[in-house]
């Protein structure tokens, strides 16, 4: 089975575009040549952030974004014509990278995966599995977190174990069924 352990000891930090934090890069894709803190060279990221306080999103016009709550609850994204409710951990929500969002705590501080695309380059997808549930993946590269705690998985008929924070890169489909803990699956497919 090809697939290879992320170690949260090779995660990224960059600061925010909008300054207001800092986000740990799990995995992505750049433009060859592309500096490490332009987006305009991101193809695809999947990251993890703190929102500490209530504030407006980065201008990612012309990305798609995926994202999560895994620590905390109560977040609300409004824009002037879209609301996403994130106020319940582990639901995906899927929004325009462009859209003059501003986020909303409700109950405090709050922990998220993104993950985001070029939507010129790839389609992204991201699935919750469970304890007991299982998905197939399609052909493409797929990173698979174990966000708040340690998480064990079938992948194609082999056990592997991931810790906390730790992730595991598969490049092509797979059967994938969580056995221990909640994960997230994050895909990263052709146009």
């Amino acid at each position: 089975m090809a697939f290879s352990l992320i170690s949260p000891d090779g995660y990224r930090r960059t600061p925010w575009k909008n300054g207001g934090g800092v986000s740990v890069t799990i995995a992505g894709d750049r433009m060859s040549g592309a500096a490490e803190d332009d987006w305009s060279g991101v193809i695809w990221q999947l990251g993890r952030t703190a929102i500490v306080t209530p504030a407006p999103f980065s201008d990612l016009s012309g990305f798609e974004r995926l994202q999560t709550v895994i620590g905390g609850e109560g977040l609300h994204l409004d824009a002037p014509d879209l609301a996403i409710d994130l106020s319940v951990p582990f639901t995906v929500a899927r929004y325009d990278g462009g859209a003059p969002i501003a986020s909303r705590l409700e109950k405090g501080p709050v922990e998220v995966v993104n993950l985001i695309a070029r939507r010129d380059m790839v389609r992204i997808d991201m699935a919750i599995l469970r304890a007991g549930e299982s998905v197939l993946l399609p052909a493409g590269r797929h990173v698979i977190h174990a966000p708040s705690a340690a998480a064990m998985l079938d992948i194609e008929g082999e056990a592997v174990g991931l810790p906390h924070d730790h992730a595991v890169a598969i490049g092509h489909g797979a059967a994938v069924a969580c056995r221990a803990g909640i994960v997230i699956a994050a895909s990263v497919l052709p146009c």
